[in-house]
């Protein structure tokens, strides 16, 4: 597999998390020119799963405390997500449902906590995109070449 589609689908959600720091800033949608990723075989996931699981989780809080706190919901997150999967778990439909459930599990887990915007929320958000920057650049520094 060429790990050069993953690296750009990585450096993309770490630049949107990076450029998150507003609770107020737009985001717009990436641009779709990417080729979809070669499928790899099911059997054998790529040695970066367990990062990439964890980043779906990251990527599905952010989506629901940025939505909690904003005054205008934004889809820009779920997006995001959803390229990345569709890109990555092209003929998987195991690794598919893995990364969604984690992205629903990192949802749920935040809308079962916070029904209001509160300075947890908020900072518990920040934390969050935090490390799901840095995430994406030691995903794409370590396999990205």
């Amino acid at each position: 597999m060429t790990f050069a589609p993953l690296m750009f689908r990585l450096l993309l959600a770490g630049t949107a998390l990076a450029i998150a720091a507003g609770a107020a800033a737009q985001e717009t949608a990436p641009p779709e020119t990417q080729a979809a990723a070669p499928p790899q075989v099911e059997g054998k996931p790529p040695p970066y799963e367990q990062r990439l699981v964890r980043l779906a989780e990251i990527l599905g809080s952010v989506h629901y405390l940025r939505n909690l706190c904003l005054s205008q919901p934004e889809d820009s997150w779920r997006r995001s997500m959803q390229q990345l999967i569709d890109k990555e778990t092209a003929d998987e439909p195991k690794r598919r449902e893995r990364m969604t459930a984690a992205f629903n599990r990192g949802y749920r887990t935040f809308a079962s906590v916070y029904t209001a915007c509160t300075e947890p929320a908020t900072l518990a958000e920040e934390r969050y995109r935090a490390e799901g920057a840095t995430l994406a650049s030691e995903i794409v520094a370590r396999f990205g070449n």
